[in-house]
């Protein structure tokens, strides 16, 4: 058998959970890491994490507390991200001359990852089947030597994940711009890329505009297409301290999920027990791609509730009238089939708003990745702006971010689209001209290498290949590539699908102890919230080879730039406090970073949040008007999203259950409502191909995915990525964002 039937011939099914964490969680959690990383090990890392001046998690972006902090200050996931990291297995040069590309090709995702550790730097010589070791002098020479033959910069991209801390993020645009390109794709291009758009143009910041305060204080939180249980957990916490003071939740997702409906809190004796908290007060059952044509109909009707806080658009916005008008000629039959909901629904979500005085608005990824992401967003904006619940007390916008850092790599300047004043900032610092022109996110990357427009590829952390959309097209744009290096911790699909030349570069983990220099190093993180603040690693590497983020990034530099620009890359690595020092003096809101930092950390100033100062080119905040267009598909035909499972963060597939949706030692399954297996003549159980129809004409299948009867609505199914990413078209994206849709996907079911 290959690895791909071995891991789904045990496959199982039992009933969703009702609840989310628990005394399970913590046994599973600490079961885990003792397996992975043994005692000592399980106790050095979690006693840490989340603590100050300890670990900060590689997981999830959610901020920690402030002031004291519960000795266990992280979640289920947050352990096994640690214990993921810290695997003792290793994978080093025996491995590789065992398994060639051929061999790893077939693997799955889930077992290439948990092979453990990579510890030495690796080559894929140009026409060789195996990776071979190579000294760090030699893979960065070589390095070095493709991007000084370059014809053009902009042949050459460097991609971010949002695991790469603040100042390993700094010093990798500064060698891009130094290089002279803008090709800056990252994971945000890929998730909340959508929601940066939106929120420039509608309250001049890309960020959210709360605080975990504003959580705690809101007497209303909205959870819009996100799944904290699984995604966010610590989240839950946020929301059982604002339900005890009598805060509601409104909840609106097409599946209804563990941790929207009640929360065992692990660290509560109530939760210990079983009681835990019951959550959403309302859960609405969306369709796919409704939220847009929903968030219309509650500003409808929150007008003609007379719900408005007059002062406050009069003085703080412009596009009110225009708005107003549009959303009170509102078609009630388009709502209704965009939404899948009932206008009772509607209306009753519509006065828990209209009775709260204090809201914050959540969202995740099943809002950014539709095609009219951005318009969905500015809806959000628009509501809240109605009811003045941005820059005040316990309300405002809050997208919670997937990834640890990927708030504050886009801070640091990871960007395709660099604002004029970062670039200037730069170019003083520095003294050259950075490039300005605009480059490649992370669908016109693929596009690139595709079309034979670039020829270096270099990954800063990050799985681009199992994170893409389209994998087939990101696999082969990926090999058309004549160098690919991905700086990694472990294994995955991008290291098999890899440019002709190809390189392995292997770099400490979060966890572990970090001595560039001969010093004790930190770095730096920012949170979903804003908030900036320092980590420390304290467990022995897995290898002495091992070189961190900003050493290797700095030894490319060096090599490729050598003293163009009289840029102190060894210093830098030297030492990181030299890097801070830079960030404060070029990335705006960073002033005395390095200072900050050693007192603690800090909050990056947000203006619609601090002042109700809005930074748009109109001086205000913006309402916004979009139409409404109700997505169908041809009958026989259904929309899927693609979403993770319990046992996964991102592409790292950490085992095969999933608890919450009740499947065991699985991967390919396919929700499905009991009306579409009906009106399809499927039944649970039946196994199935996946084939996505897209414009192009272009047949992209994923095999054998067994249907699973499931409560979501009718003509909506969900499948786990990124085994269905190869569904999702990579011409496929949101308007103005170009995020990928990855949970509108139209699909037909086919028998085996």
């Amino acid at each position: 058998m290959t690895a791909f039937d071995e891991e789904e011939a045990h496959l199982r099914v039992g009933p969703p959970a009702d609840h989310a964490a628990g005394l399970e969680a913590v046994r599973l959690s600490l079961a885990n890491a003792v397996r992975k990383m043994g005692v000592r090990k399980t106790v050095r890392n979690l006693r840490t994490l989340n603590q100050h001046d300890g670990v900060d998690c590689m997981s999830c972006a959610w901020p920690d507390p402030e002031g004291r902090r519960h000795t266990a200050e992280f979640c289920e996931n947050g352990a096994k991200a640690v214990a993921w990291e810290g695997q003792r297995d290793t994978v080093g040069p025996e491995f590789f001359a065992a398994h060639g590309l051929a061999d790893l090709a077939e693997r799955t995702d889930h077992w290439l990852e948990k092979q453990g550790r990579l510890t030495h730097p690796m080559v894929r010589r140009d026409g060789g089947t195996h990776y071979e070791p190579i000294s760090w002098d030699d893979a960065f020479a070589l390095i070095g030597s493709f991007l000084k033959n370059l014809d053009s910069p902009d042949e050459a991209a460097f991609y971010t994940s949002g695991r790469a801390s603040n100042e390993a993020a700094f010093v990798y645009q500064l060698l891009a711009r130094a290089l002279g390109t803008n090709n800056l794709p990252d994971c945000s291009n890929m998730c909340h890329e959508s929601t940066g758009t939106a929120l420039m143009r509608t309250i001049g910041m890309g960020k959210g505009s709360v605080t975990l305060e504003d959580l705690h204080q809101a007497d209303l939180i909205v959870v819009s297409g996100q799944n904290p249980g699984t995604n966010h957990p610590r989240m839950l916490t946020a929301l059982e301290i604002a339900k005890r003071d009598g805060a509601k939740i409104l909840a609106i997702n097409p599946l209804p999920e563990a941790g929207l409906i009640r929360f065992d809190n692990p660290q509560k004796v109530r939760g210990l027990a079983g009681k835990g908290t019951a959550l959403a007060d309302r859960l609405l059952r969306i369709r796919s791609n409704g939220d847009l044509a929903l968030w219309q109909a509650i500003g409808h009707l929150l007008l003609l509730k007379g719900v408005a806080d007059r002062e406050f658009i009069a003085s703080s916005t412009v596009g009110f009238d225009a708005w107003a008008e549009h959303v009170a000629g509102i078609d009630r039959d388009t709502v209704l089939a965009a939404t899948g909901l009932s206008w009772e629904e509607i209306e009753a979500a519509a006065d828990m708003l209209a009775s709260a005085k204090r809201i914050v608005h959540c969202w995740a990824m099943g809002i950014t990745q539709h095609r009219n992401a951005v318009a969905t967003i500015k809806e959000f904006v628009n509501v809240a702006l109605l009811q003045g619940m941005i820059g005040k007390p316990g309300a405002g916008l809050c997208p919670v971010r997937g990834h640890s850092n990927v708030q504050g790599d886009r801070s640091m300047g990871i960007w395709e689209k660099p604002p004029a004043v970062f670039l200037d900032r730069l170019r003083d610092e520095f003294g050259f001209e950075p490039p300005r022109a605009h480059g490649h996110d992370a669908v016109d990357t693929v596009r690139a290498f595709r079309d034979g427009h670039a020829t270096v590829f270099v990954a800063l952390g990050g799985n681009f290949v199992g994170a893409m959309s389209d994998t087939e097209v990101t696999a082969a744009a990926m090999r058309n590539a004549a160098l690919t290096v991905q700086i990694s911790t472990k294994l995955n699909r991008s290291h098999v699908e890899a440019g002709r030349t190809a390189l392995i570069l292997p770099t400490l983990g979060r966890t572990e102890q970090d001595l560039t220099g001969g010093r004790v190093q930190r770095i730096t993180v920012e949170d979903s919230m804003s908030a900036v603040h320092a980590s420390r690693g304290r467990s022995a590497p897995v290898g002495p080879l091992l070189r961190s983020e900003v050493d290797i990034v700095c030894g490319i530099a060096a090599a490729a730039l050598g003293d163009r620009h009289d840029i102190p890359w060894a210093a830098f690595a030297a030492d990181y406090e030299r890097i801070r020092e830079r960030i404060g003096r070029v990335v705006p809101g960073c002033d005395d970073y390095a200072a900050k930092i050693r007192d603690g950390g800090f909050t990056m100033p947000h203006p619609p949040r601090d002042s109700r100062t809005f930074p748009t080119p109109e001086g205000k905040a913006v309402f916004t008007v979009s139409p409404v267009e109700v997505m169908t598909v041809p009958e026989g035909r259904l929309v899927l999203q693609t979403l993770r499972s319990h046992d996964q963060f991102n592409t790292t597939i950490y085992g095969l259950d999933d608890r919450y949706r009740g499947i065991s030692r699985g991967r390919r399954v396919v929700f499905i409502s009991d009306a579409d297996l009906t009106e399809l003549g499927f039944a649970d159980g039946d196994v199935v191909d996946l084939v996505s129809e897209w414009a192009d004409g272009v047949e992209r299948r994923a095999e054998r995915f067994r249907l699973v009867a499931y409560d979501t609505p009718k003509g909506c199914v969900a499948a786990y990525y990124p085994e269905t990413n190869p569904l999702v078209p990579l011409d496929s994206q949101a308007e103005e964002s170009g995020t990928p849709t990855s949970k509108w996907v139209q699909v037909r079911l086919e028998r085996i």
